[in-house]
């Protein structure tokens, strides 16, 4: 049974692994853009099936975008949904669950 400690961590090391992933193509020199169109809809696809539902959505419509647009690539889309998700928006719900 995955506790929510579990997932926490693995979502952030999988963000972080695909974070790395998405800025692989700037090593490659020529392969680079062609790269990205076939990371792009590739790491939509995954943060869909890591973040459900609607905020899942927009941020693999952010992430899609973010990898086709040249010289976006250094901007952590994976990392920054993580803290979304487990520091900001989580943190708030926390109290709200443990006020009642």
């Amino acid at each position: 049974m995955t506790t929510k400690k579990n997932t926490k961590i693995r979502d952030l090391f999988l963000g972080l692994l695909f974070d790395a992933v998405g800025m692989l193509s700037y090593t490659v020199l020529g392969l680079g853009e062609f790269s990205d169109l076939v990371w792009a809809p590739l790491s939509a696809w995954l943060m869909t099936r890591m973040y459900k539902g609607r905020i899942g959505q927009a941020a693999a419509m952010v992430s899609f975008a973010e990898e086709l647009i040249p010289g976006t690539d250094f901007i952590p889309s994976f990392t920054i949904m993580w803290l979304y998700t487990y520091v900001f928006s989580g943190s708030k719900t926390d109290k709200i669950i443990s006020k009642k």
